[in-house]
C-alpha cells in the first residue's frame, strides 16, 4: 500500500506547481556559472579529439591514397600532434575560464549561501 501511495504522490507532485525556492536560484546561479565552461570543454575537446583521430587515420587507412596523397605520413603525424596538443590544452583552458566565471559570481553564491543558512 504505501508503494502504491509513493507513486501516486510521486506523478501528484509533477501536476503541481512548484514554488521556488532561495536553494533553487543558487542551483541556477551555480549553473550559471559553470555552463560556459562545460559547453567549451566538451565542444573543445570532442574537435580535438576528432583532428587527432583524422591525423591518426590519414596515416593507418588508405584515406590519404583515396584524397590522391602520396606522402600521407608527415601531414598525418602533423594532424595528429595538432589535435593531440589540443587535447592537452582542453583541461587547463576548462579550468581557467571556470575559475573566472566562479570570481565573477563568488559575491552572488556567497550572498546566497549565507541567507539560506541563516534561515
Amino acid at each position: 500500500m504505501k508503494d502504491k501511495e509513493f507513486a501516486v504522490e510521486k506523478i501528484r507532485s509533477q501536476y503541481t506547481e512548484q514554488q521556488h525556492t532561495e536553494l533553487d536560484a543558487l542551483k541556477a546561479l551555480d549553473s550559471k556559472a559553470k555552463r560556459p565552461a562545460n559547453i567549451f570543454g566538451y565542444t573543445y575537446g570532442s574537435l580535438s579529439a576528432l583532428v587527432m583521430g583524422a591525423g591518426m587515420s590519414l596515416i593507418m587507412t588508405d584515406i590519404g591514397a583515396v584524397l590522391g596523397m602520396t606522402g600521407k605520413m608527415v601531414p598525418g603525424i602533423a594532424m595528429g600532434a595538432v589535435g593531440l596538443t589540443m587535447c592537452c590544452t582542453t583541461y587547463p583552458i576548462y579550468k581557467k575560464i571556470l575559475n573566472s566565471r566562479k570570481k565573477k559570481y563568488a559575491h552572488q553564491v556567497m550572498e546566497l549561501s549565507d541567507r539560506i543558512m541563516k534561515g
